[in-house]
């Protein structure tokens, strides 16, 4: 039973990964369709209740907003991984330009002052690191992935 829980900025890259490589095996857990933290709850209780498999698709910026999913995860012998997508401002910003559901740019900047880089410690048991290169996801192990490309923002 696997449990991934997405980090990122809006405009990162999280979704259309989703889409990409866990739409046919994941069930998809987002507050932007779910709306309220009630439904997204029950979802998740849902999943685990079923052994389902499941994504959370939502910025998760803190510690604190990823440790709710994590710990029910782990309480259900879940193997939790993480997924930070690099999330330069500037970058996010300008894909949120031309996506259909804009997120004001204001939404965008309260993130990023939010935003907490993802540990181990957390309770992950694997943690990867997502950029966009030439319009394909590139996935790269935590460990091995650069300090200097994973702070940036």
């Amino acid at each position: 039973m696997n449990a991934v829980i997405f980090i990122g900025l809006q405009a990162s890259g999280k979704s259309s990964f989703f889409k990409q490589r866990f739409f046919d095996s994941h069930v998809r857990i987002s507050l932007d369709l779910l709306r309220t933290r009630h439904r997204e709850r029950r979802m998740l209780e849902l999943c685990i209740e079923t052994s389902q498999p499941f994504v959370v698709d939502n910025t998760n910026p803190t510690r604190e907003d990823r440790r709710r999913y994590i710990e029910c995860a782990k309480q259900a012998s879940f193997v939790v991984s993480g997924y930070y997508f690099q999330s330069k401002l500037d970058d996010c910003l300008a894909r949120n330009q031309h996506r259909p559901q804009r997120i004001p740019d204001v939404g965008l900047l309260s993130t990023a002052k939010k935003l907490e880089l993802p540990s181990m410690i957390e309770g992950f048991d694997s943690l990867h690191y997502v950029q966009i290169q030439d319009s394909d996801f590139v996935v790269q192990d935590w460990q091995s992935s650069s300090i200097a490309e994973r702070t940036s923002q």
